[in-house]
């Protein structure tokens, strides 16, 4: 992919996935604005972008506010003249169950992941439509949103949100040519690596050096933070005119489609249902195959 004169900007590319997708944007070409939180941060991804020969430029901010989106698309027109390119990537986590998670826990993940998303896009699209010439906005969901996570009510939210948000959008820009769509990434990153099932392994890739095992790569579709950033490439180039409103997965060697919600089983009775009715067809009607919820735990090979 050629990427070249394009500008691109990635929200919470100080680290991981994030840095990822920068350097993967700069090394086909694009000029990238970076975003963290912290200073330091910045100015080490941005060193990091321009070592694959890239051209960068460092924005400290906390997504959330209108104000730090539109501080992120401003700086990417004055710097580089333009915006082409919006990730999506900027996220915070506060993991606690239900009956322990504060207001606070949820509200700072929700402004961070929701609202960061909707006020960086808002800004991105008003942006593109203003230059007439299309442009490329992809949104990071995650597992969580498209199944539902264990302690991580407020996570889970704003990332179903975020693949929502994906689809409404892909209307209202297509005449923009505008596309939008949801990358549904899984890498070795600090929240995995706490997974029980997946530490010893990703620990044991990163002090030697080798692959991560291929029942990982494979079967749990599990990779390095760059496995994903080839997914990120394809979705801001030309290539992807026609991919709009998809949530797309990507991890290890996996690459896949995920359905968008819809109707799966309908039963249908004259004159509508009482509660009664639905009790008594309730198993063997629409929930004869109920679905299934949550992540599925992974199942490492067991030995002969």
């Amino acid at each position: 992919m050629d990427l070249t004169g394009k500008v691109a900007v990635v929200t919470g590319s100080g680290r991981g996935l994030g840095l990822a997708y920068a350097r993967a944007l700069a090394a086909a070409g694009a000029s990238v604005v970076v975003n963290d939180v912290e200073r330091q941060v910045v100015d080490a991804a941005v060193q990091s972008v321009e070592s694959v020969g890239g051209k960068a430029f460092g924005v400290t901010a906390a997504v959330g506010a209108t104000a730090a989106a539109e501080e992120l698309i401003s700086a990417a027109v004055e710097h580089f003249g333009r915006l082409d390119v919006l990730v999506t990537n900027a996220g915070i986590l506060r993991d606690k169950v239900l009956w322990k998670m504060t207001d606070d826990d949820f509200d700072d993940v929700v402004r961070v992941h929701l609202r960061g998303t909707f006020t960086c896009a808002r800004a991105a699209a008003v942006r593109m439509r203003e230059q007439g010439e299309g442009g490329r906005i992809i949104l990071i969901g995650s597992p969580a949103g498209q199944r539902g996570n264990f302690g991580q009510t407020n996570y889970a939210a704003a990332k179903a949100g975020i693949v929502a948000m994906a689809r409404t959008w892909a209307m209202e820009l297509a005449r923009a040519r505008i596309t939008v769509n949801a990358v549904i990434p899984v890498a070795a990153t600090e929240m995995t690596r706490t997974i029980p099932a997946f530490a010893p392994a990703i620990e044991e890739a990163e002090r030697t050096g080798a692959p991560l095992p291929d029942w990982m790569r494979k079967q749990e579709g599990l990779g390095t933070v760059e496995d994903a950033a080839g997914l990120v490439v394809f979705l801001g180039s030309d290539a992807s005119a026609a991919v709009t409103g998809q949530a797309i997965g990507i991890g290890g060697d996996r690459l896949a489609l995920w359905y968008h919600p819809q109707e799966k089983k309908a039963d249908f009775r004259d004159g509508g249902w009482s509660a009664d009715e639905i009790a008594a067809a309730w198993s063997d009607g629409v929930a004869a195959q109920p679905e299934t919820f949550g992540i599925p735990a992974p199942q490492p090979p067991t030995g002969d």
